[in-house]
């Protein structure tokens, strides 16, 4: 874990954090600096992909030969180009907010509501439902049984702000009460969070601009 900084290129390699029971391997992928992420237990290989974003061959040469489960985080297109082709090489279930479902081309399997235990083999996953970048975008929690938290906010929560609301003052003011509430309320400082774009962060690091970020809202 020592090595991992979560800094990830489109064509470049993988980062890869080892956890105590599970691996998670970040990648990125073009034309737009998505990132996708792979969860893979250690006890019993069960695997789950985060946004199948781009580029299936990429994707698909790094879940290997067993995937599970695909959770896409909202419904932008950017964040399920791959899809179809993950999920049809792999047969895995697919997971998505149910707000956001019916704006996905591919057959969600499990739509998944605020606070759904997404569970797949022993990797589980708290869903937190966020409204203002969409209507049904979800993060999701992994409570590392012997460290920190280890939190995926799709297109929810960066470095530096909530994400795009397109000025909108009161998706902003949704996306920001939910980001406040169900997160910085509710977890601590040593969350990792894990961005759908660009480099991560900690909870920490993202507290004392709060205020900052209702004035400016955006």
């Amino acid at each position: 874990m020592s090595d991992y900084t979560g800094e990830v290129t489109p064509g470049g390699p993988a980062a890869v954090r080892d956890l105590s029971a599970l691996t998670v391997t970040k990648v990125s992928v073009g034309p737009f600096d998505n990132n996708a992420y792979l969860l893979a237990s250690k006890a019993t290989g069960a695997r789950v992909l985060i946004d199948a974003a781009n580029n299936a061959s990429t994707l698909l040469g790094l879940v290997g030969d067993r995937l599970d489960a695909v959770i896409t985080t909202h419904q932008h297109g950017d964040h399920w180009q791959a899809l179809e082709a993950v999920v049809a090489a792999t047969g895995a279930t697919t997971y998505a907010g149910r707000d956001d479902a019916a704006g996905i081309p591919v057959a969600t399997d499990t739509p998944v509501d605020d606070g759904d235990t997404v569970r797949v083999g022993d990797i589980e996953l708290t869903a937190i439902h966020l409204v203002g970048h969409t209507p049904g975008s979800i993060a999701l929690l992994y409570q590392d049984p012997e460290g920190i938290p280890h939190l995926f906010t799709g297109d929810c929560l960066f470095p530096g702000g909530v994400g795009n609301t397109q000025k909108d003052p009161e998706r902003f003011a949704s996306l920001y009460e939910g980001v406040v509430t169900k997160i910085f309320d509710r977890l601590p400082d040593s969350t990792w969070v894990y961005p759908g774009h660009g480099k991560d962060t900690t909870l920490g690091t993202e507290r004392p601009d709060l205020e900052a970020w209702r004035h400016r809202g955006w």
